[in-house]
């Protein structure tokens, strides 16, 4: 099964909260509905899912840490005062790692900002960064790559955030105190 659909199927299982359908979560993932029922299959097989219903979640994480594939394209911007432009910005995109972390634990130190965006707004994203900033190393990191990433994103202290599990995935991937960051969420994953 290719990487994208497979993380697409398991972005919306950890996101979702409520029962769904094999085929609402293949609307919900944007996959087949026959590739949603294979793969289910065999998260079943590892003792993940029941259904579409999550009983092991924080091993469905550490599986889905296995399997993740890296952003496309990264680009590094120097952006005076990021967070003020992201709270105004009207362009689609969501926040991760340390300042995502930092919103909702406050562990880790506010080093850079790293965001998601979608692929067709690059050039809307390269101009509003572009305006008062640098492109090159810097304070901000622009990832680009699967659009769905922004499935599930949360709105906390007017700044679009990626959805819990993705959040975990991601610092999980950073490592250093990135990594211990995302372990001490995968501890507390059951209230997610």
């Amino acid at each position: 099964m290719r990487g994208d659909k497979r993380e697409r199927i398991l972005r919306v299982l950890l996101s979702e909260k409520d029962k769904m359908s094999k085929n609402e979560l293949a609307k919900r993932a944007e996959c087949t509905r026959p590739w949603v029922i294979k793969y289910l299959r065999q998260l079943e097989g590892k003792g993940f899912v029941k259904g579409t219903e999550v009983i092991y979640k924080k091993g469905l994480i550490e599986y889905w840490i296995s399997i993740h594939k890296k952003p496309k394209k990264i680009i590094k911007f120097m952006v005076k005062n990021p967070l003020k432009l992201l709270e105004k910005t009207k362009l689609d995109y969501a926040l991760t790692t340390y300042h995502a972390e930092n919103v909702i634990h406050h562990y880790l130190f506010l080093s850079r900002v790293d965001i998601y965006i979608k692929e067709e707004n690059l050039q809307e994203w390269h101009d509003l960064l572009t305006r008062d900033g640098l492109i090159g190393g810097g304070n901000m990191t622009v990832r680009i790559t699967d659009p769905h990433v922004l499935y599930g994103k949360q709105k906390l202290k007017k700044l679009w955030l990626v959805s819990t599990a993705q959040l975990i995935i991601d610092l999980w991937l950073e490592n250093g105190p990135c990594r211990e960051a995302a372990e001490m969420m995968l501890k507390n994953v059951s209230r997610y």
